[in-house]
């Protein structure tokens, strides 16, 4: 675990930023699929396995990004 967190704070911010963006959104039309995953969590529907793996690696990068903005401290300037 520690390791897993010296590397979240070694990497720069932008990195999860443009994840969570891209990873994250993908794919953006005709809507975001991490959009469509949560509606069916909500609704009841997310029963499917693929649907369940499908909503976690959408959701991934985005967890990531909290983890980095809740660490809070970035080495260095421009990070």
């Amino acid at each position: 675990m520690r390791l897993f967190l010296s590397l979240v704070d070694g990497l720069p911010l932008w990195l999860f930023a443009l994840a969570a963006l891209s990873l994250g959104l993908a794919p953006f039309f005709p809507e975001p699929h991490i959009v469509e995953k949560l509606r069916m969590l909500f609704a009841g529907t997310l029963v499917r396995p693929i649907d369940v793996f499908d909503l976690f690696w959408h959701a991934l990068p985005f967890g990531l990004l909290a983890l980095k903005l809740a660490r809070g401290h970035p080495r260095g300037k421009g990070r």
